[in-house]
């Protein structure tokens, strides 16, 4: 695996000639625009040859030839991986690199939302081998706690399945077009609603063969902390051998009376779910001020928390495929697409920045007389999250949301890892 970073003079054709990949090759894989020019600090993802880089953080009682051993490669692989190593006296906690052969086998999940199946379905299908689980967000619930379908998702079930990705009912606290406290609140606080909730996401779940239940209820009042533990024991009760997963908000940590995070319980919702995604995402938020949208810093506090009360087997991250525009004078905040953002940035002529602590890239353009800056993702990034993963040997990573084209990504697992 390659990532080149371009640098001022280099052409597509002086960096296909240098790797002996066509430029046909680079556009596709990159999602780059046919017949258009780069610009310096645009990450460029090789499908070369060369070996995936896994990552290790130094344990009790870990050898170099150990761990050569462990990830099928040499001590001199590892030791030109790392050039400040000392062979023989290994820091335990220090991370380092390790060329290996053995691919990190994750469980991906993908959000969808199935307005269209003649635009999702294809989507779908040219994804389908990187996807454990495919989210379908489709449902709402009533006041009185009854699940209902807010978008037709028959469709895209039946293809999900077809594909053998196992398809899970993602349900929210969604009502004009927000998350509603209220409406969740109102819900969890009453035994004989939180009974409706499950029986009628249930008869769903039943009718249209998910293999599981994706629950995202945000913002529900603190105080509902305790009921929101309790209705996810009683639907995972329901659910039996079938998947319960639940997205969280990412925190560092407990705040119990905090309006956005308060309600979560880590320990208690560790102990209820079989997967817990943690959302690491929105760290730069819309009409906030300009920041990375997901810095790798920060994941990893939040992952430190998150497994010292969830099982790391159980945990997921979330990343993101979009990325925020801001107007730097009033924070006017846009979101788009990975591979827009890289593509505006070169069709406006802009030189890409790279923040090595967030590992994050970012760019600033002029509209008229008013200044802009964009952060998001990139291939750079996403293989540094991928580290994590590696490092703190978790179950895996979700995806917010499908419809928003990284052919980068893709094509980086696709050679690169396991999909289970």
């Amino acid at each position: 695996m390659s990532i080149h970073i371009v640098q001022n003079g280099e052409s597509l054709w002086s960096i296909s000639q240098r790797y002996h990949i066509s430029i046909q090759s680079l556009i596709t894989v990159n999602g780059l625009p046919e017949n258009s020019y780069i610009i310096p600090g645009l990450a460029l993802y090789i499908p070369d040859n060369t070996l995936l880089i896994r990552s290790k953080i130094i344990n009790k009682g870990d050898t170099l030839w150990g761990l050569a051993q462990q990830y099928r490669t040499t001590l001199n692989a590892i030791i030109s991986a790392n050039p400040s190593i000392q062979p023989k006296k290994l820091t335990i906690g220090k991370k380092i690199n390790i060329p290996s052969p053995l691919k990190l086998s994750i469980a991906t999940l993908g959000f969808i939302m199935p307005f269209s199946p003649q635009t999702s379905i294809p989507i779908l299908n040219n994804i389908a081998n990187e996807l454990t689980y495919l989210a379908i967000v489709s449902y709402s619930l009533t006041s009185e706690g009854y699940a209902y379908t807010a978008i037709n998702d028959t469709l895209i079930v039946n293809e999900s399945k077809k594909l053998k990705i196992t398809p899970l009912l993602m349900i929210r606290n969604f009502e004009n077009q927000q998350f509603s406290p209220e409406l969740i609140g109102k819900v969890l606080e009453n035994p004989v609603y939180r009974k409706n909730l499950i029986s009628s996401i249930m008869n769903f779940v039943k009718q249209k063969g998910y293999g599981g239940v994706s629950i995202d209820f945000e913002f529900i009042p603190p105080p509902r902390r305790q009921d929101f533990n309790l209705f996810l024991n009683d639907l995972k009760s329901a659910l039996g051998k079938l998947i319960l997963h639940v997205n969280v908000h990412a925190k560092t940590a407990d705040l119990p009376t905090n309006r956005i995070v308060g309600a979560y319980d880590y320990l208690a919702i560790g102990r209820a779910a079989d997967i817990v995604a943690v959302m690491t995402i929105d760290y730069g938020y819309p009409t906030g001020p300009p920041n990375p949208v997901s810095p790798v810093w920060w994941i990893e506090d939040v992952i430190k928390y998150s497994i010292s009360l969830i099982d790391h087997k159980k945990l997921q991250i979330a990343l993101p495929l979009y990325g925020y525009d801001w107007r730097v004078t009033d924070n006017l905040t846009k979101a788009f697409s990975l591979q827009y953002a890289q593509n505006f940035a070169i069709s406006s002529g802009a030189t890409i920045n790279y923040n090595q602590k967030a590992a994050s890239p970012n760019y600033s353009y002029w509209s008229g007389a008013e200044p802009h800056i964009v952060w998001f993702d990139d291939i750079r990034t996403f293989a540094e999250k991928y580290k994590l993963i590696d490092q703190y040997m978790l179950l895996g990573t979700t995806y917010w949301q499908l419809s928003l084209p990284f052919p980068q990504n893709w094509a980086f697992l696709k050679k690169n890892f396991t999909i289970k």
